[in-house]
């Protein structure tokens, strides 16, 4: 049986090396030790995050339900806190919460200070230990002695690494045959990463295919005859939400398709409806016919993955997109166009931008299609807003983070009501000279703390470039920052310099009038 302790270590040996060779290695060593029945459990944990998701664990619950005393040895298995959490995402409704508290403190109680640590990082999703998912097929492919992208290619469309991991290392190759492309089984999406501009876009990729980026909703579809079924970039099946797009599809002749796209809600004239708007439209069952009316969705699809009995995952891009092209009306195709000029590149950009739109994607016309994995082979370009906000409080970080002050609560100014008004939290753009120098101010202005979280005096001014605003019901000012980081301290600020809640609220009015206005 397999310690908890086994895995913390692992974990926090990968998060402090810098080497990706050496994380695989450090990995596969620990796969290898795993029993059948532990795979699973020990490959989720390895990536940061158990088998039953959050389960609605929070700060509080964690807070109370923590015992006084701390064991010295490690004896806590990994099965046995597998079983905890079940049985903790199994307690639900009135009077669960002291049941709850219950067994999660007689689980943390039997746990060393590394893996109560451990634990609760994983179960509010803050385990940043390095392990993504990418690095974990390579891991298992070393495990097992199976090409990686074999490995890859199974995990794409099992929907995840965890029951690949179970067959590679359990039976071997003949296993990974059984993963095959299929329709009406939803698999990974390609991600992008970020570039700042056209011209870097250019220089990674060369000539490259230029596509609006919208703001909506990323969906895969798949058709089947008259058989049209939608799944979100989480691979939930919203079909029920969108008649329009199973519509739209049932039109066009091709027998068997499997789509990759962009939903979105337009308005009379063009201009995209902010984000929030458009996933109104998902997860609904009841009414769809009037959300339909008063809020129609509009599909653009980018990308073909099958087409009748071809699979096209290992085909470049141009081959992939000449295949959509044909299959589907123009209306349902993303803008887009192909060129290595800058100066083209930078015009449909900001013709983008001037529709309301996010900015655009630029892509290697001779990619395959990477499921699950954020390739360099595309990119994502957006606009970039910044704004100097107030921080409240940071949560200690993991891993190679250990021992600094990390995630960032960050505020706006409230002229108002007085104070400062939270609209949001990142751990994005520091340098480990920043993580240094932010933990020792902050700890010199500590209100106090708990086990996770140091709260502040609202003095230090940080200026933080975002991609946008939308409306949040889980902050106080009804607005949160969309992909926010760091860009600098502003020492030369106090916190009666930082920007105000109106000045956000400004930010947000002028993009739904830009959209309006389009």
């Amino acid at each position: 049986m397999t310690l908890l302790a086994d895995v913390v270590a692992t974990s926090r040996r990968v998060a402090d090396t810098p080497s990706r060779n050496a994380k695989i290695a450090e990995l596969a060593a620990l796969l290898r030790t795993l029993a059948p029945a532990e795979i699973g459990i020990g490959v989720a944990y390895l990536s940061g995050e158990p088998r039953q998701g959050r389960s609605g664990i929070g700060y509080g619950l964690l807070r109370d339900a923590r015992p006084d005393v701390v064991v010295g040895a490690p004896s806590l298995t990994i099965a046995e806190v597998d079983a905890a959490l079940e049985r903790l995402s199994g307690t639900t409704g009135a009077g669960s919460r002291s049941e709850r508290t219950r067994i999660l403190s007689a689980l943390l109680g039997r746990a060393t200070t590394e893996e109560r640590d451990f634990l609760g990082r994983l179960m509010l999703g803050e385990l940043r230990q390095g392990a993504l998912e990418s690095l974990m097929i390579d891991a298992v492919a070393a495990a097992s002695s199976l090409p990686a992208s074999s490995v890859r290619q199974a995990a794409m469309v099992a929907g995840g690494i965890a029951a690949v991991a179970h067959a590679a290392l359990t039976e071997g190759a003949g296993a990974l045959r059984r993963f095959a492309l299929e329709l009406m089984q939803p698999i990974a999406p390609m991600l992008a990463q970020p570039a700042n501009d056209v011209a870097e876009a250019l220089g990674m990729l060369g000539s490259a295919a230029f596509e609006w980026k919208l703001d909506g909703a990323r969906v895969q579809v798949h058709k089947a005859a008259d058989q049209v079924r939608i799944f979100t970039r989480n691979r939930n099946d919203v079909t029920a939400s969108a008649p329009e797009i199973v519509d739209a599809l049932r039109s066009v002749e091709a027998p068997q398709l499997i789509l990759d796209g962009e939903a979105i809600a337009l308005q009379a004239d063009g201009a995209p409806h902010p984000f929030q708007v458009t996933m109104r439209r998902f997860g609904r069952t009841l009414d769809v016919s009037a959300m339909q009316a008063s809020l129609p969705l509009s599909v653009f699809f980018f990308d073909c993955l099958r087409h009748g009995a071809d699979v096209l995952t290992e085909a470049p891009l141009s081959e992939r997109f000449d295949i959509l092209s044909r299959a589907l009306p123009a209306r349902l195709l993303m803008p887009r166009i192909v060129t290595g000029e800058t100066a083209a590149a930078q015009a449909f950009y900001d013709d983008a931008l001037q529709r309301g739109h996010e900015g655009v994607m630029a892509k290697s016309p001779s990619a395959p299609y990477e499921a699950g994995r954020r390739a360099a082979s595309w990119l994502k370009i957006k606009r970039v807003h910044t704004l100097d906000l107030v921080v409240l409080a940071a949560e200690w970080g993991h891993g190679r983070r250990k021992g600094w002050l990390s995630n960032l609560h960050l505020a706006a100014r409230d002229e108002a009501a007085g104070g400062f008004v939270m609209l949001g939290k990142t751990f994005k753009g520091m340098t480990d000279e920043m993580l240094a120098w932010q933990t020792e101010a902050m700890l010199a202005r500590e209100i106090y703390r708990d086990e996770w979280i140091v709260r502040v005096r609202p003095e230090l001014v940080v200026e933080i470039a975002f991609n946008d605003l939308q409306a949040s019901p889980h902050y106080p000012g009804g607005l949160a920052l969309r992909f926010a980081r760091v860009k600098r301290y502003r020492t030369d600020k106090s916190g009666e310099d930082a920007d105000t809640l109106e000045t956000v609220r400004a930010i947000y009015r002028g993009r739904l009038a830009r959209a309006t206005a389009l």
